[in-house]
């Protein structure tokens, strides 16, 4: 399971992941339709740019293998970040 955990000034949460629903983030992610649909929205911008680039497709059966492996690395720390107004975030598998 991701933990991912938020602190402020005011505020104090963690938000846990579940590989589960990671995995169904990464199908939803790298289906033909959302890829459609981020091209067709980032053409105005790169248009505008004068860049001649496009999204390259997500492949989902390289990062299955990946998500498999964080599995087997419980409690590693991915991400720790501390602000100057004192806001912290923490992402630990």
């Amino acid at each position: 399971m991701l933990h991912i955990k938020v602190k402020a000034k005011d505020v104090r949460f963690t938000i846990p992941i579940p590989y589960a629903i990671l995995n169904i983030g990464i199908s939803i992610l790298s289906s033909k339709l959302v890829h459609h649909h981020a091209n067709k929205w980032t053409k105005e911008h790169f248009e505008r740019k004068k860049l001649d680039f496009t999204l390259p497709p997500i492949d989902k059966k390289a990062l299955k293998p990946i998500v498999q492996e964080l599995k087997n690395q419980k409690g590693l720390l991915l991400v720790d970040v501390k602000a100057k107004d004192g806001t912290e975030v923490k992402i630990r598998l």
